[in-house]
């Protein structure tokens, strides 16, 4: 088995040098501009102008794709997906129906493929098990979860729960789990909650600790019930999500079509709506930019990445020990941890289908802009994969496609680098050749250089206007609490972007690089709350009650 374990302790000189890297090609990347301006400031502005004209050209295949996406999302949503899951089992009974129908003509041919008994799994032998990961969510975050998914299309008889919760979230969530489980229990095929105990060795504070543990509860009851592996499909939920009604119908379809199906996971589209209206206007735009990256990806299934909720086999996960225990974005590690462990022969399928997310919202406007910041930091860890990949491509011992694995470190290293400086250098490089070279105001490019950034960045808005229509149609009911002057809020929110993209993305990456880089590992998962204001509202009521008592 291959090793696919992140280093504890003390790291190799190797392995410093790559956690380094991120943060000294982001710093370096916003240091030239300084230092060109200093020695050439026509140097700089060409400097300048490659990232700009590079970024605009990202942000039209941004907007083109956006809009793709959405429109794939929305054909696939229409879809009688549980009709198409029975068609593949009886396909002696499938029935031609519209041609313009979201995969309409691959349907088609897995029907063939059906007839030919080229399918080699029946849709009835499936199970979706579903690992709803919480900390301390109140019974108001949790439930709403549970019941979005009794609400989904996929037999009941076949969807087993499993809430895995924290011991050191204390004895409220304890409650909330037991309580939750007697409600629903019936409802499914089995509900049980796990405890996850706290301090278990080699295990960092995270999820990865908590939904593995929940893995290993699922696997030892297959086993105990005579369920084989291969026949469960498991899906990771955090607790304020809601997948839309078609999801397990969806991952169903796509998992029984592919017959090498260890080496596969399953990505829906992560959509940061369900308490968008609630939240204030930088949540919203971040949010809502989260939403339409996850809908770019899905476009481009050579970049797509294991991301917050996704599906995987119930035996590859066996196989390779479920999630990694040792970093706090165990999410976006999976994929490589699969890719690692299957020698390159592993990909990630995107469902056109969304899970519904809250954005983030604490009980202040305060408390929420921190507990942004400290959300995002989390995510901007995954630069922390660069050593690990670079660890395992860069070796005599390698096991996966040299060509392959190095086109994705060199995305993967780029990706990271790129969200620290294009932002910053954007918004104020056009000023930094006049400021500290007094020669750069004799330099005719250099002089120009703000009204050319200035007319770019007017081109870039059409990105912007797709973004903005695309926004206010994925937006759920306007909650009655609201007034109509709340949805031309949602539209003037965007001017909020620039301050967004560098006090949040920027930050956040250079934050999280820089901790890296001097070995100060961010080893604990801090939750962020979520949930509508009227959750909120009432978890601090419930908590004033229950120090009232006490006293």
């Amino acid at each position: 088995m291959n090793d696919i374990e992140i280093p504890q302790g003390k790291r190799t000189k190797f392995y410093r040098f790559f956690e380094i890297l991120p943060a000294f090609l982001s710093y370096s990347a916003l240091l030239l501009m300084v230092i060109l301006s200093i020695i050439s400031p026509f140097w700089a502005s060409v400097y300048l102008l490659t990232i700009v004209v590079t970024l605009l050209i990202k942000s039209i295949g941004i907007a083109y794709r956006t809009f793709g996406g959405y429109m794939k999302m929305k054909s696939a949503m229409k879809v009688d997906w549980s009709r198409r899951l029975y068609e593949l089992s009886n396909p002696q009974e499938y029935k031609a129906g519209n041609k313009k129908d979201f995969h309409y003509h691959e349907h088609e041919k897995n029907i063939k493929l059906a007839l030919d008994g080229k399918i080699t799994i029946n849709a009835g032998s499936i199970f979706n098990a579903i690992i709803i990961a919480a900390y301390n969510e109140p019974y108001e975050v949790i439930k709403p979860t549970i019941e979005s998914i009794l609400k989904t299309t996929f037999s009941k008889e076949k969807t087993f729960i499993v809430l895995a919760y924290e011991e050191r979230g204390g004895e409220d969530i304890e409650k909330t789990a037991i309580r939750l489980q007697k409600e629903f229990k019936n409802k499914f095929y089995n509900f049980e909650i796990v405890k996850h105990p706290k301090s278990i060795p080699n295990e960092v504070v995270g999820k990865g600790g908590n939904i593995t543990y929940a893995g290993k509860f699922l696997a030892e009851y297959c086993k105990n019930n005579n369920i084989k592996y291969s026949d469960v499909i498991v899906t990771t939920l955090d607790s304020d999500n809601k997948p839309d009604k078609n999801y397990f119908d969806v991952v169903t379809y796509e998992y029984i079509v592919r017959n090498d199906r260890k080496h596969f996971s399953y990505q829906p589209i992560s959509l940061f709506l369900n308490n968008i209206w609630d939240v204030p206007a930088p949540m919203r735009v971040v949010a809502t930019g989260n939403s339409f990256w996850n809908i770019v990806v899905s476009m481009r299934p050579h970049l797509i990445r294991n991301f917050a909720s996704h599906s995987q086999s119930l035996d590859a996960l066996v196989e390779m020990n479920f999630w990694s225990t040792r970093t706090i974005v165990e999410d976006g590690h999976q994929f490589w941890r699969s890719y690692f462990h299957f020698n390159g022969k592993y990909s990630v399928v995107p469902i056109m289908i969304p899970i519904y997310q809250d954005a983030v919202l604490s009980e202040t406007l305060i408390k929420t802009l921190k507990a942004q910041f400290i959300q995002l930091r989390r995510w901007m860890y995954g630069a922390s994969d660069v050593p690990y990949v670079a660890k395992n491509i860069f070796t005599k011992n390698r096991k996966v496609p040299f060509w392959d694995s190095l086109f994705k470190f060199i995305r993967l290293l780029e990706g990271h680098v790129s969200m620290v400086y294009q932002a910053p250098i954007t918004a104020f490089g056009g000023w930094i050749p006049l400021l500290i070279n007094a020669s750069a105001s004799r330099s005719l490019i250099s002089h120009q250089l703000p009204n050319i950034i200035s007319i770019i960045q007017q081109i870039a808005t059409v990105g912007l206007f797709v973004a903005i229509l695309i926004s206010l149609k994925m937006l759920p009911p306007k909650p009655a609490r609201y007034k109509k002057h709340r949805t031309l809020f949602m539209v003037l929110q965007w001017g909020l972007m620039p301050v967004t993209a560098i006090c949040y993305g920027s930050a956040s990456a250079f934050y999280s690089q820089t901790r890296l880089a001097l070995g100060k590992y961010l080893d604990k998962f801090d939750v962020t709350q979520k949930g509508t204001v009227e959750d909120i509202a009432k978890a601090k009521e419930e908590r004033k009650n229950k120090k009232m008592k006490l006293k």
